[in-house]
């Protein structure tokens, strides 16, 4: 996490790290895909269609520009384990990753988190409870991996969890408490641009994450990431987020017709402030294994911040 006064020339960039075009199972050409998210205000996007990975020079020609808009190249490694489909983010790997199968659902994981560290690539775990695959134990146990997401936006993909199976930001504490330091990202999963609406497929701009970097390129977006210099949102915008050695603080940007609700959690999910007002402040007490903010908005949009380890 960024240290308050450090960096002062870093910006803040919205982007999207998982979505598809027709090269895997998307219903709109990566042109078309591209050009939805630059009229829609995003600075950055990843394209990851399954087990493909599509060139981008061509589209950063006609749709880049500096410090306006940039695509980076990626992948999702799809792959399998006695019939549980999972899938790795691959992000901006030098080549394309194939699924590298294994005994067990963690060997899976942790081989395709590897192959793609070899290919210079920064891996995200997706959608933990997409049919039940992966649970809290299994992330607990992948390896050089730092990313996962907390909410992404397909309507099949239970970010709530169901029956025994807890959600994924009760996962993420469970994690983060057990002394794993995981970052969360929201996406949006986009296949469909075509009824981008329709609340019963998958269309984009329903989740993303918004980075705070020195510009506008791939490996500076990455590399603050997986530092955790970010947050994810469903619709919420932040005005700023700093930590310094005793405090955090998260100042909302307000909109008209909303409030807002933050809160700071710590270990175990439990919250240890609620604010009302923005900026709010928390001062850490220096007992805390972990402290992240959420900001929840009064028609169900929400904020998640990354947690930082003040001990």
């Amino acid at each position: 996490m960024l240290q308050a006064g450090q960096a002062p020339t870093r910006h803040w960039y919205k982007g999207n790290t998982h979505t598809h075009t027709l090269n895997s199972d998307g219903d709109s050409t990566p042109d078309d895909v591209v050009r939805w998210y630059r009229e829609h205000g995003y600075q950055f996007l990843v394209l990851t269609d399954h087990n493909h990975l599509t060139s981008v020079d061509g589209l950063n020609a006609l749709h880049g520009a500096d410090e306006k808009f940039l695509i980076v190249k990626g992948e999702e490694v799809s792959d399998r384990f006695a019939g549980k489909q999972l899938h790795v983010n691959g992000l901006d790997v030098a080549h394309k990753v194939d699924p590298q199968g294994g005994q067990s659902v963690v060997d899976v994981l942790q081989r395709n988190v590897d192959a793609i560290r070899r290919e210079q690539g920064v891996p995200h775990i997706n959608h933990p409870n997409f049919r039940w695959a992966i649970t809290a134990d299994d992330l607990k146990q992948v390896r050089n991996n730092k990313l996962f997401e907390i909410y992404n936006g397909h309507p099949q993909v239970n970010n709530a969890g169901g029956g025994t199976v807890p959600g994924l930001e009760e996962v993420w504490d469970a994690l983060l408490s057990s002394g794993v330091r995981l970052y969360g990202i929201a996406v949006d999963d986009a296949h469909v641009f075509k009824d981008p609406g329709n609340p019963l497929a998958s269309g984009p701009g329903r989740g993303w994450v918004v980075v705070r970097a020195a510009k506008l390129e791939a490996r500076a977006l990455l590399e603050a990431m997986e530092r955790g210099d970010f947050y994810a949102s469903t619709g919420v915008e932040l005005s700023d987020y700093q930590v310094d050695a005793t405090s955090m603080t998260v100042t909302v940007k307000a909109t008209t017709f909303s409030k807002y609700r933050i809160q700071f959690i710590g270990a175990g999910g439990q919250i240890l402030k609620t604010a009302t007002a923005s900026p709010a402040t928390y001062a850490f007490t220096g007992a805390e294994p972990y402290v992240r903010a959420k900001v929840l908005e009064s028609n169900g949009q929400v904020a998640w911040c990354q947690p930082v380890f003040p001990r």
